[in-house]
């Protein structure tokens, strides 16, 4: 038996037009939709005893899967976008905590570059040091290349501690709000050209 399709609220039902919507009522929704249920963060850091960084990620990642979802048709209606987005955001809490206690068990059964770097002497560790850090450098230069100037722009002056309210000032952004989704597509995209170059 298959559940029947819920009928969304006025509320949702118009956020749900414009995220399928196009141009700037879209951008607009997207940001709302960000915003509108920010608070899951302290959820998950309270329930699954998260820093506010790892929920922040969770929650990023998790708006960032629900509109992909949706701008693929995959948002069936069977419950609120409010309640969908938090069963996301509780899955993405759940991955990184079982990837957390994964990482913390198998800790014992590698050897760490670090440990490795301990039994060189000085100048081998230097030297090595120095390789690898270049080779990151060089590597994350090439990516940063491959996302384009406003992407690439937008990073780095967060990356040298700008606020997003300079960084909106500095590059004609509506807001700070658009400069942290902005900034959450852009690292996304990072992270997926880091995974399949």
């Amino acid at each position: 038996m298959t559940n029947p399709k819920i009928v969304l609220k006025p509320v949702d039902q118009a956020m749900f037009d414009n995220l399928n919507g196009e141009g700037i009522s879209k951008r607009k929704s997207e940001e709302l939709f960000f915003t509108s249920y920010s608070y899951f963060i302290k959820e998950g850091m309270h329930k699954y005893s998260l820093s506010e960084d790892e929920a922040f990620d969770a929650y990023s990642d998790s708006v960032l899967a629900a509109l992909d979802k949706l701008n693929k048709g995959l948002f069936e209606g069977r419950s609120t976008l409010k309640t969908w987005l938090f069963q996301i955001f509780q899955n993405k809490c759940v991955d990184l905590v079982r990837k957390k206690t994964t990482n913390k068990n198998s800790i014992h059964h590698t050897t760490s570059i670090t440990e490795m770097l301990f039994q060189l002497s000085d100048a081998s560790k230097s030297i090595i040091q120095q390789l690898v850090e270049r080779a990151d450098r060089v590597l994350l230069k090439q990516r940063l290349n491959e996302l384009g100037a406003k992407c690439r722009e937008l990073l780095m002056l967060s990356a040298d501690g700008y606020s997003d309210r300079e960084i909106a000032s500095e590059l004609d952004y509506k807001s700070p709000d658009v400069v942290k989704t902005s900034r959450l597509r852009c690292l996304e995209r990072l992270r997926q050209l880091y995974k399949n170059p």
